[in-house]
């Protein structure tokens, strides 16, 4: 049986020795062999340094963006075969639509995140500029950059593709390279996946490497400016938080380990309400999906006390349809566990559970099932219990399979005072339309939780279901459930940076950032900034244009053409009694409306649209008679890769006869490339 190939240094490799079996889940089978023997670990993460993060630093975040958007699409070419393989984990179709669609749409999502969030830039420019002195010339900007390691990233065997491309995803964008160590069990489906990505030779060498087989010695050769994200279990996770060279280093470790996440059904939500409904349905899904190895599947079930029997009934009533077996046979809806290690696993959890608890629906021992041998494969029936919520075994123990038990409970109190013996989870989700039982709830729950669902009638239809992790939303949880982030948007991608605060002056932080900072140098030249096209414009291109005075009729001239009569602008008395104002002022929409007529240049050219203002603050009340001068000074210049022209923002300063700001904000306009 072939033995999986480890890509490393720049290679592939395979182990001199014969490797350890991995087996079909559902038949037995052996289907591949794996071993990382001989590969030399600190090589490959020195060839990490040294050869993909130079590569990636000189990419910016929207080229490794469009990185990653290529990638996504090669990946959903092949997802037949990846399918294909995926059966073999005793994955269903669904199941393996999760795990792999799920991976591709991180990548997607990743790259959509960072055109439109980050810069096209090397540099991440974090909050405001902070002024630290009373002139002005002394300065602070926090950045990120890139960290010069190895994103080294160990993953569970629940998962085998959406687990390393969630890791993976973020760590591209941010600049740093992935050494992948998948988890033995199903290592040949993640062989396979980093086959595809490979032979499609879209990424630049060095940014992805992988290892099928054990760490070895690969964790003593981390440095300060690597990291470690590990999925798994929460005694494998203490450990490699306390290895030596993590400790040492003090080495970035992430970890999304063990989690009794929760679902809490409303005491509104009676039998015969949606939210009843909904709140039996997620339960019995999150139980069978993946067989109920997913790190976000419902182990504790809390239900009103005197519902526990409705539910029970209900939910046994849903799983009694569930067929399970070999993927491959018609209409199967769950497959079986990820091995017979597995197995005996779930059933050593069980016992300790049986003992503060009562069946209500499956048995642990027997199953039927259909186009396989129940005993070869990996199989397990869907068990439900009932338990005292009062032990602590149910709060303690978690069988990784499709295992969940219901707890009763008798207050609001109670049910938040129960959730937080869990230790802390990945997720919890609250059934009820009851708006201030939610309310309470999630406050009371949140410390202990990374991710909290709200599902009610109005939400159904379109939520993703309390087990699915999303991109855009932070994975990881506090206690026992690691401590952890990941993914969480553009906070997955900062987790691979450094923030250092930068201090000098305007013109220098200007330098640094790539953005143009307040007193900064400008550059006011005989071309108006609006006649120079992107390849032209600078960073510090400015124009100043006015005065102009505002006067009577044109205050009450913009309140009858807009509709705007608010008092301060037409009332002369009221408007006087106002302490802010103590007399007509113009309208704040008015003075914008000028300074963009005083800088605009009106004839075609490079400037194709306005789309925006942002950061708008009316700082000094204009009166009648005050007269108005803008500076407009291009502030950023990011050019869109996939398109004729980008984006720039600019920065505007109205005045008034005395220097003072009436009105700063950014101007954001689209300009082509090129002159046409």
């Amino acid at each position: 049986m072939a033995l999986l190939r480890s890509y490393v240094s720049g290679g592939w490799h395979t182990a001199d020795n014969d490797g350890v079996p991995l087996h079909d889940a559902s038949t037995g089978e052996e289907v591949a062999r794996v071993s990382s023997e001989g590969i030399d670990f600190a090589a490959a993460l020195e060839y990490g340094r040294r050869v993909g993060g130079p590569a990636l630093r000189e990419l910016t975040f929207h080229q490794r963006a469009a990185l990653l958007k290529t990638l996504a699409s090669h990946l959903r070419e092949h997802r037949e075969e990846l399918y294909a393989l995926s059966a073999r984990t005793g994955a269903t179709k669904t199941d393996s639509m999760v795990d792999i669609d799920g991976g591709i749409g991180v990548l997607f999502a990743y790259s959509s995140k960072g055109k439109r969030e980050l810069p096209n830039d090397t540099v991440y420019v974090d909050g405001n500029v902070e002024p630290l002195s009373k002139g002005g010339t002394f300065v602070a900007q926090h950045i990120a950059v890139p960290l010069r390691g190895v994103a080294v990233q160990i993953n569970a065997f629940n998962f085998p593709v959406w687990g390393p491309l969630e890791k993976f995803a973020p760590a591209f964008l941010a600049g740093v390279p992935s050494l992948i160590k998948p988890a033995s069990q199903t290592a040949y489906l993640t062989a396979r996946l980093v086959e595809i990505i490979v032979e499609s030779g879209i990424l630049p060498e060095g940014t992805l490497q992988f290892v099928a087989g054990s760490v070895g010695d690969l964790l003593d050769h981390v440095t300060a400016q690597d990291l470690v994200s590990f999925t798994g279990s929460a005694s494998t996770a203490q450990k490699l938080r306390a290895h030596p060279a993590i400790v040492r280093n003090s080495v970035r470790f992430n970890a999304e380990a063990d989690s009794l996440n929760l679902s809490i059904l409303g005491p509104d939500a009676k039998p015969g309400t949606t939210e009843f409904d909904l709140f039996v349905k997620q339960l019995t899904t999150e139980m069978t999906v993946k067989a109920g190895q997913k790190c976000t599947a419902i182990r504790r079930a809390f239900v009103p006390a005197d519902l526990v029997d409705d539910v029970a009934e209900a939910a046994s009533a849903r799983l009694a349809k569930v067929t399970i077996g070999n993927p491959a046979a018609e209409g199967v809806r769950m497959g079986a566990l990820a091995s017979l290690e597995q197995r005996e696993e779930v059933r050593r959890s069980l016992k300790a559970l049986l003992d503060v608890g009562t069946v209500v629906f499956g048995d642990p021992e027997q199953v039927e099932v259909v186009g396989a041998d129940a005993e070869r494969g990996a199989f397990i029936s869907p068990v439900l219990l009932k338990a005292d919520p009062e032990r602590s075994e149910p709060h303690e123990v978690e069988a990784f399979g499709p295992v969940s038990t219901l707890l009763p409970y008798t207050s609001t109190e109670q049910v938040i005072e129960l959730a937080a013996r869990g230790g802390g989870s990945l997720v919890g989700s609250v059934v009820s339309a009851d708006q201030e039982f939610v309310r309470e709830v999630v406050l009371g729950v949140a410390p202990y939780h990374g991710r909290l669902l709200v599902l009610d009638a109005e939400d159904a239809k379109e939520s993703t279901g309390h087990g699915s992790p999303m991109p855009q939303l932070v994975h990881g949880g506090p206690g026992r459930a690691g401590g952890g982030e990941e993914m969480g948007g553009v906070r997955g991608v900062l987790h691979h940076m450094q923030r250092t605060a930068v201090q000098g002056s305007p013109a220098a932080l200007s330098t640094v950032t790539g953005r143009w900072v307040t007193g900064a140098p400008r550059a006011e030249g005989d071309v108006h900034p609006f006649r120079k096209s992107l390849a032209e414009l600078k960073i510090g291109d400015s124009v100043v244009a006015g005065p102009r005075t505002v006067t009577q009729e044109d205050v009450d001239h913009f309140a009858e053409f807009t509709g705007d009569t608010f008092y301060a602008h037409t009332d002369p008395e009221a408007a006087a009694a106002n302490p802010l104002f103590g007399g007509i002022v113009a309208h704040g929409y008015l003075v914008v409306s000028f300074a963009a007529g005083l800088f605009v240049s009106p004839e075609p050219g490079p400037v194709l649209a306005n789309y925006g203002l942002e950061n708008l603050r009316f700082l000094t009340p204009v009166k009648v008679g005050d007269s108005l001068t803008v500076t407009l000074t291009a502030k950023q210049i990011t050019p869109r890769i996939d398109q004729e022209y980008g984006e720039v923002r600019w920065d505007a300063d109205v005045t008034n006869a005395d220097g003072d700001s009436v009105a700063k904000y950014d101007v954001l306009t689209l300009v082509a490339k090129e002159q046409s």
